[in-house]
């Protein structure tokens, strides 16, 4: 294990002596050229020039009244006619589960507001969802799509979970006495090691696992754009096993436990850009399904483009993990900025020899981060369970170019196993700024430090 505590200016190149291995050729590839072809087959979709007014079908706004069969009526209408645009009315609306179905883009307008039930009723029956990387039959996100080709959710309006202390947040960490997901969460887990099938795992009423607010699921071209969505019971985007999809100009402002912004899951080719997180836990959080469940299916996440991203408050900026069973491999990340006292860390990397699964090629340039209270970069083998698993992960080619810190307690921060180092770590001309502690780096194998400096927070005075 090494640990290292920085002085006044310090240039990092060859601060490890034999630990660093110049990789020049290596270096030299340039893994960017990559990201217009993949760019190139990011479609947002498109829509038949048609309106289905949810108004037509019943809903009056002012918030009191359920339009959830509004809502349905005026979806089925659009999907049967050939598809279009569902137009939600002016001021404030009351639904349950929105279900969109192929063809069909959710306009939610400026003015315009959602207001999802605290009511768990208003999320049956349950339907076919994952959650935390296993499938199973729970309770309905509270926008779905299924099994569907071309559909979105725009507009400059707002969509509110309304999850609060009172409401879906509990389940986490219930009161003394009170219900909540630990019994449910154990047993989902055991059941998917188990091979319990799908179907039988259901939960739903009488259960306590919440759902994600926007989840498409086995989809193909899929836009999320411009809407503000706030106060998630759980996960917030949640794209699974789905292909094209684009994440833009969205703001997610959901600080409530386990609040994730943006989980691309066993999915490929997915853009997200021009987005605001402020977040209960990891802004963006690339994943692939947890161990016997994320094997069984064994669908990587692919070719992810992330860019002039804003992250608040959260547990980590870019995250990859901690579900990645299935494996992670292409993440291109560029001109995002990140600070805040409430956010833990930058990049970060997460897994454990429970979760396995391979994450490569990870490429990050041009972040500024102003302040996080953990580390710049973490890449943690050891997260939850460890070292105590079967299915030791791989991480390899990681590359930070180009990044900016002001303030934090670690520049890096590596925890990799013995029996499975981190293979290849490049950090070029980044500069970190107000470094407390320097780094920790345990079980590092080709780290290439080039042009990077560290500052720390507080220099040691000169003796005259």
């Amino acid at each position: 294990m090494r640990f290292w505590r920085p002085t006044l200016g310090l240039a990092l190149s060859g601060w490890l002596g034999t630990a660093v291995a110049a990789q020049p050729a290596a270096a030299a590839a340039d893994p960017w050229s990559r990201v217009q072809e993949i760019e190139a087959r990011i479609v947002p979709p498109r829509f038949p020039a048609r309106v289905c007014k949810v108004a037509d079908h019943g809903c009056r706004p002012g918030g009191r009244m359920d339009c959830t069969e509004a809502f349905r009526r005026a979806i089925q209408a659009c999907h049967g006619a050939g598809g279009g645009r569902v137009l939600v009315p002016p001021g404030e609306v009351l639904s349950g589960a929105i279900h969109l179905r192929s063809n069909v883009e959710l306009h939610v307008p400026a003015g315009s507001t959602i207001r999802f039930s605290q009511d768990p009723v208003a999320y049956l029956p349950v339907v076919f969802t994952r959650w935390e990387g296993v499938e199973l039959m729970n309770y309905s996100p509270l926008v779905y799509a299924f099994e569907a080709e071309n559909v979105a959710v725009t507009g400059a309006g707002t969509l509110d979970g309304q999850a609060d202390e009172a409401h879906w947040w509990p389940w986490k960490s219930p009161a003394a006495g009170q219900p909540g997901q630990k019994p449910d969460r154990d047993r989902l887990f055991r059941q998917a090691e188990e091979g319990l099938p799908v179907a039988e795992r259901v939960y739903g009423a009488g259960h306590y696992l919440r759902p994600p607010f926007v989840q498409v699921y086995r989809s193909r071209n899929v836009l999320i754009e411009g809407v503000t969505i706030r106060n998630s019971p759980f996960w917030v985007i949640h794209p699974v096993l789905s292909t094209n999809v684009t994440v833009r100009g969205v703001q997610v402002l959901s600080l409530g436990p386990n609040s994730d912004g943006c989980d691309p899951e066993s999915s490929t080719d997915v853009l997200i850009e021009d987005t605001l997180f402020d977040t209960g836990d990891d802004c963006i959080a690339i994943k692939s399904g947890r161990n016997a469940d994320g094997r069984r299916l064994a669908a990587p996440t692919r070719n992810v483009i992330i860019r002039r991203c804003r992250m608040r408050a959260g547990h980590g900026g870019v995250t990859i993990g901690s579900e990645v069973s299935g494996g992670v491999s292409g993440v291109w990340a560029e001109r995002c900025q990140m600070s805040s006292p409430e956010l833990d860390r930058g990049l970060r990397i997460k897994t454990n020899a429970m979760r396995g699964g391979l994450v490569e090629d990870v490429f990050l340039r041009d972040i500024e981060i102003g302040q996080v209270r953990r580390a710049a970069i973490e890449i943690d083998m050891r997260y939850e369970e460890g070292e105590a698993g079967p299915f030791p992960p791989v991480v390899r080619n990681v590359r930070v170019e180009r990044l900016t810190v002001e303030r934090t307690p670690y520049a890096l921060w590596v925890e990799a196993l013995e029996r499975s180092p981190l293979a290849g770590l490049l950090v070029r001309a980044s500069r970190f700024a107000g470094v407390e502690h320097g780094a920790r780096l345990d079980g590092v194998r080709d780290l290439t430090l080039e042009d990077v400096t560290v500052l720390p927070a507080h220099p040691m005075e000169e003796k005259p």
